[in-house]
């Protein structure tokens, strides 16, 4: 169990990024997103036709994604990384009171506090924790009423838990082997790549979709800190590799894992370059970070790599609009 101590650190940084966004939130509050969902186009009669001949039924076009069906989505990864960070940090999962909101509500199976041996790692995983969870409190400002419940989520590192699915299915660890994330810095890191990663890409990809700019400016400054999330657990990540080298082996496995499911393009990247050298930021070669369709990152999250509505991480699926992840099989 969590020390006391710790536990009042994490509130307490969760509380001075509370006080740093109450300005934005307070400006963007006129500019919010009006929820609710969108109408299918409809079409009139043209009451002038002397052939009074029917006017042809038109087909339905399907409703654009709105804001919030985005911004909905977003929230989804956002309960897994926070219920995985969270827990890590102080073995309690995300907060009850952040959990409510439309659809069916579920738990969290698995997650413990990691017995952390670096006092530097152990700093960046409480910095995180309070980061996710006040990622989780934000989206759900912006949302209000129309904010998702926290769907099932599996975090558990046991046999039948969605970390060992992902390890085995990575070969980080052997068809019949476990992988947990809570067990060493250094699982905890490889657990952290594999949801930090994906959600830089998922936020870069679902960018262009966002319609109100306000919106758009706070879903760029969730994509910053995601992607200093990832960028130090990929430096830590190379750096303790050095010393023991099948952490860069592995991390370099659950990038290739990532890559089968998403689809055929060889977009994802491990930490190690040509030569040897380091490979922080995934990136083209205009120093760009890849994005990912929706559809893509639930192929990630479900650990299936063709069409379905739930498995891996979210056992019965998520919450809002989008859940249907892509055909790559």
């Amino acid at each position: 169990m969590i020390d006391r101590e710790t536990l009042i650190e994490v509130l307490e940084l969760g509380e001075k990024r509370r006080a740093a966004r109450r300005r934005f939130l307070k400006a963007a509050g006129a500019a919010s997103i009006a929820i609710g969902g969108s109408s299918l186009l409809a079409a009139c009669n043209d009451d002038d036709d002397d052939d009074n001949t029917p006017a042809p039924t038109p087909t339905p076009t399907p409703a654009p994604l709105a804001d919030a069906d985005v911004l909905n989505f977003a929230l989804n990864l956002e309960y897994l990384e926070a219920n995985y960070y969270i827990a890590a940090a102080t073995g309690s999962p995300l907060n009850g009171t952040l959990r409510t909101g439309t659809g069916t509500q579920g738990d969290v199976v698995g997650g413990r506090a990691v017995t952390f041996t670096d006092p530097t790692v152990a700093s960046y995983a409480r910095e995180i924790a309070a980061d996710e969870n006040e990622h989780v409190v934000f989206l759900r400002s912006q949302l209000g009423a129309s904010a998702v419940a926290m769907p099932q989520i599996n975090i558990d590192g046991g046999a039948s838990g969605a970390f060992t699915a992902a390890a085995r299915a990575a070969g980080v660890v052997t068809a019949t082997g476990t992988f947990d994330p809570y067990a060493s810095d250094d699982n905890w890191l490889l657990g952290g790549m594999l949801l930090s990663d994906v959600g830089v890409t998922a936020y870069k990809g679902s960018a262009q979709l966002l319609t109100n700019a306000t919106i758009l400016e706070a879903a760029a400054g969730i994509l910053a800190t995601e992607a200093y999330h990832s960028g130090l657990i990929r430096t830590l990540l190379y750096r303790r590799g050095l010393a023991t080298p099948s952490l860069r082996t592995n991390a370099g496995l659950i990038s290739d894992a990532r890559d089968s499911l998403d689809g055929p393009t060889n977009l994802d990247e491990g930490i190690v370059g040509d030569a040897n050298t380091s490979n922080i930021v995934p990136a083209d070669s205009n120093g760009i970070v890849f994005g990912r369709t929706a559809a893509q990152v639930l192929n990630i999250a479900y650990l299936n790599k063709a069409a379905v509505t739930s498995g891996g991480f979210f056992p019965a699926g998520t919450n809002g609009n989008i859940k249907t992840s892509g055909a790559n099989g």
